[in-house]
């Protein structure tokens, strides 16, 4: 019999109301406002700028197609209390750990790079446009960002840092919306959604848009270690299921993939309703924040085609080129809107991938290593005197790998002369990545979520739009692929 004191009698259960359902935003839309960096400030106008509506296409192939990889992700945290990564390392020689690490290792160089290219244009011509200050190169200015960021995660000061880019992304939406209705772009080029052109030189552009629209996939493991640390939907509860024998101890040196599950359906009643609430709420902030980070694509792309076409976007003044849209549109004073938004935007962005690859890489070594798992853990709660001494530690393998991470990126950003490109190698990069996290995602959401599971266990119709999504993305993906090893130009 069921103690009438047990805590799981005791849950509050959330509001499903919309006005309740609206007050839990958060997560999905955070995620949005994050993605919203180079893809949205440097790719979309890239492309309008250089093929006007050609490449309208990529965009919702991309938001449509790649929606199962992160919601599956998403789901699996959810439904286990556990990391994606933590399903990864039951794998045969934990082969998808070692992908990942080594993938992460090139990400937190090459992507972070373009990425603080991206915030350091915009600061770049904020000084030279409003204060006449051109002094210093756009790499110094990424310099001072990536150190900036790197001492705030390791402060934690960046709460009021994030209140205030929450609001300055917000007016970037608003800002952006408020524009495309002043100048809107003729009806009938939204014909070109339906029509796959493919122009000279708009190869890396389009493995671009499929890596990092709405963002890349690779990003699902950064989601799922955060929510596995901030406990989302069955991590709220789990320590206690593991405590009174209602969920398996896993151990990622000699557990399986079945001591990941927690079936809902051996649940009390009022447990299970509390873990579907909470699902249902997280489900439509991660709907909402997809279908806005879409909207905001879809504008950028038309704006810079209306305005900037036929000319490429490139250089320092990438940001400046796409800021004067909002000048000759609605005035000067809306531009300084864009660009505080824009800063939002892509300093976040830089911001929360310092966070989250080095995330990656210690749950990557936890799972691998004996000695890192015995000291797993970069929470405070979690900072004993070893685990701080240790430098095998999962918390200092965060630390170093954002050391790393720090000097690869400002390295390679000094060295390089044509920030919009290294944006574009970027975002191309997670597109080679993105297949195999996808398939991973899919594969140990289905396996893992017991099929008696009426709450997390996806139906019959996602499960099949979730592997079709699959096979239409690893091809658009193969079919890019190929043609680079073919030789197809860059830029015409």
């Amino acid at each position: 019999m069921q103690d009438k004191h047990d805590p799981l009698d005791q849950l509050e259960l959330p509001k499903t109301d919309l006005r309740s359902i609206a007050q839990n935003f958060g997560p999905g839309l955070i995620l949005m406002m994050t993605g919203i960096g180079t893809s949205h400030l440097v790719t979309a106008p890239a492309a309008g700028g250089r093929f006007e509506y050609a490449l309208l296409w990529c965009i919702p192939v991309a938001y449509i197609f790649k929606y199962s990889g992160f919601e599956m992700a998403f789901r699996f945290t959810h439904a286990t209390g556990r990391s994606m990564l933590d399903a990864y390392a039951t794998a045969p020689k934990k082969w998808p750990i070692w992908y990942v690490l080594i993938t992460t290792l090139l990400q937190c160089a090459l992507g972070q790079a373009g990425r603080l290219a991206a915030a350091s244009a915009v600061v770049y011509y904020f000084f030279s446009q409003y204060w006449g200050f051109d002094t210093f190169p756009l790499q110094v200015y990424g310099v001072v960002l990536g150190v900036a960021s790197v001492t705030l995660i390791l402060v934690g000061r960046y709460a009021a840092l994030e209140l205030a880019t929450k609001i300055l992304a917000a007016m970037l939406f608003l800002s952006t919306v408020a524009v495309y209705f002043a100048e809107p772009a003729p009806v009938s080029a939204l014909g070109r959604f339906f029509l796959i052109e493919t122009p000279d030189g708009s190869w890396l552009v389009i493995a671009a848009f499929l890596g990092l629209l709405p963002t890349g996939i690779d990003v699902s493991l950064q989601a799922s270690e955060w929510g596995k640390a901030k406990r989302v939907g069955m991590g709220r509860i789990r320590s206690h299921l593991e405590q009174v024998g209602l969920a398996p101890q896993f151990d990622p040196l000699s557990s399986t993939a079945e001591d990941l599950r927690v079936d809902t359906a051996k649940l009390p009643s009022h447990a299970r309703e509390y873990c579907r609430r909470w699902f249902r709420i997280g489900e439509w902030d991660f709907a909402i924040g997809h279908l806005v980070s879409f909207v905001i694509a879809v504008i950028f792309l038309l704006l810079s085609a209306v305005w900037l076409y036929p000319n490429p976007v490139e250089g320092n003044n990438v940001i400046g080129e796409i800021a004067g849209v909002f000048t000759r549109s609605v005035g000067p004073g809306m531009m300084l809107v864009f660009l505080l938004g824009a800063f939002a935007a892509t300093f976040s962005t830089a911001f929360n991938y310092f966070d989250g690859w080095p995330r990656v890489v210690g749950a990557c070594c936890r799972n691998l290593f004996r000695a890192t798992a015995d000291l797993s853990g970069i929470g405070r709660e979690d900072l004993d005197v070893e685990r701080r001494t240790r430098w095998y530690s999962e918390y200092n393998i965060y630390r170093m790998t954002m050391l790393y991470s720090l000097v690869a990126s400002v390295a390679l950003l000094s060295g390089l002369q044509r920030p919009v490109y290294l944006v574009l190698v970027a975002s191309a990069l997670a597109l080679f990545v993105a297949p195999v996290v996808y398939f991973l995602n899919l594969y140990y959401c289905v396996t893992v979520i017991s099929k008696t599971d009426d709450v997390f266990y996806p139906s019959p119709l996602t499960r099949w739009f979730a592997w079709t999504s699959f096979v239409v993305f690893s091809g658009l993906s193969l079919i890019v692929i190929l043609a680079r090893v073919f030789q197809v130009t860059l830029f015409g």
